[in-house]
């Protein structure tokens, strides 16, 4: 039986969930880059995760890394580019995909307080040129040094804190965001007395 101060805490946290900020990882490689995104996530406020073909050994996550956060989270499994970005544009989701190309914008320019998805790539290659081409804008981190690259968790953590402080700017924590069907969905789920969090596939 969930304590009074988990119900508390709990509800505390709902209140915060951005079901409009979606992260969208392509073709991610490695579970421990997968599960410190997971955490950053949950930090941040997101609760939708699409991951697009993750490979083998991307899922299960790492439960030492992730501190479990894949457990608040609703992440959602695609079999390709194409029908993540079906379920995104039926949501009317506004797709940034960050890259390093040349002529990017810089990533706070960007309007976070409008239904956003963030696109990552992998580890290796990044983002792939059909999610480039598809995107309604690219976006870039400025970086100064020799090294152009940073680890895939620090790069969707700056994105997300930019966007969370858009959002609080805006009101948008002033008042809860979900659905009163999902309030209650990730209520119960989160104290244990409704169905798990699981992958959901496309």
């Amino acid at each position: 039986m969930p304590t009074a101060r988990r119900i508390d805490r709990v509800r505390s946290v709902l209140t915060f969930r951005q079901p409009d900020l979606r992260i969208v990882l392509e073709s991610v490689t490695n579970a421990h880059n997968a599960s410190a995104v997971f955490r950053t996530c949950d930090a941040a406020g997101v609760l939708h995760v699409h991951l697009i073909k993750p490979g083998p050994e991307a899922w299960p996550v790492n439960a030492a890394i992730s501190t479990r956060a894949d457990k608040w989270l609703d992440i959602h499994s695609h079999a390709s580019l194409t029908d993540c970005l079906d379920e995104l544009r039926k949501k009317k989701l506004f797709l940034a995909v960050a890259c390093l190309e040349d002529g990017a914008a810089d990533y706070e320019s960007l309007d976070f307080t409008r239904p956003t998805a963030v696109l990552f790539g992998n580890e290796s290659e990044g983002v792939s040129r059909e999610a480039l081409e598809l995107a309604d804008v690219r976006i870039k981190i400025p970086m100064l040094g020799m090294v152009q690259s940073l680890n895939l968790s620090v790069s969707v953590g700056i994105i997300l804190y930019e966007a969370l402080k858009q959002r609080r700017a805006a009101g948008f924590l002033d008042r809860r965001r979900l659905s009163p069907s999902d309030d209650r969905r990730l209520r119960r789920q989160w104290l244990g007395r409704g169905p798990k969090s699981s992958l959901k596939g496309t």
